[in-house]
């Protein structure tokens, strides 16, 4: 019986480590987005050099590894943000590594601004975090939502809690019957006054227009929800984009 429960506590012990190696492993996705502010007249031309010059660059980044993917979203509806460009990692210094790599290989290749810089003249940089939902997944539809949140910075963390115990359901329901493709919830790490980014894709804009319209409905009701009105009370208020997704890649 001795030699039994010494065998079985040196089993456990063998064990243990790979649970905790598997659970260590688990890795963050962290996003940095760059908005662009284009001239309008001449913005469809910026997406014609972004998939001359910057997709063939990126791509082959995401499918070597470099980064965990990028894309690029024209807007449709909302504020005065005319494109985003985006890429991940699985840390805050990948990020950075990566643009000065995919730099480097635009460099080799030479490939040049050809007049980018004068059609998109400034730009917002964010760097956002991955909370919870499925919106890495590589399948995500073409019409998109972004809902950027201004929040209490001392119980912003309290949003996400709510989000992934309370709201999470109600999205990945909205998921399983069809209604959007993805979802997603992202904290702010660096960037401007926005601390929280909420994101939904669906197939066209009328299904997503009436999939978010279920879903706040589902969510609050009649307005007593508590847990919603506290939400509601540390994000108080935000700002809404649609977005057009020309080109996305996940490795």
């Amino acid at each position: 019986m001795n030699k039994l429960l010494r065998f079985t506590a040196l089993a456990l012990l063998l064990v243990m480590p790979f649970s905790l190696s598997a659970e260590e492993e688990k890795k963050d996705t962290y996003i940095y987005a760059t908005y662009f502010y284009c001239d309008t007249a001449t913005q469809e031309k910026a997406d014609e050099l972004i998939k001359k010059n910057t997709a063939p660059i990126n791509d082959a980044a995401t499918a070597d590894g470099t980064i965990t993917g990028w894309g690029w979203l024209s807007h449709h509806t909302g504020g005065k943000w005319r494109r985003i460009q985006y890429h991940m990692s699985d840390t805050v210094d990948g990020l950075f590594s990566a643009q000065d790599i995919l730099a480097e290989r635009a460099e080799k290749a030479g490939v040049s601004n050809d007049g980018f810089a004068e059609i998109c003249s400034s730009h917002d940089d964010y760097i956002w975090k991955m909370e919870s939902g499925n919106g890495l997944n590589s399948d995500r539809a073409t019409a998109a939502l972004s809902v950027y949140h201004e929040c209490d910075l001392n119980r912003e963390q309290r949003a996400d809690e709510i989000m992934a115990k309370e709201f999470a359901p109600v999205y990945n329901k909205a998921v399983t019957d069809g209604k959007i493709k993805s979802w997603g919830w992202s904290s702010h790490v660096m960037g401007g006054k926005y601390r929280r980014l909420g994101t939904m894709t669906a197939e066209s804009y009328p299904a997503l227009m009436a999939a978010w319209g279920e879903i706040l409905d589902t969510i609050y009701g009649d307005g007593d929800n508590a847990v919603a009105n506290e939400f509601s009370e540390i994000c108080s208020s935000h700002s809404d984009y649609l977005w057009d997704i020309v080109h996305e890649k996940r490795n």
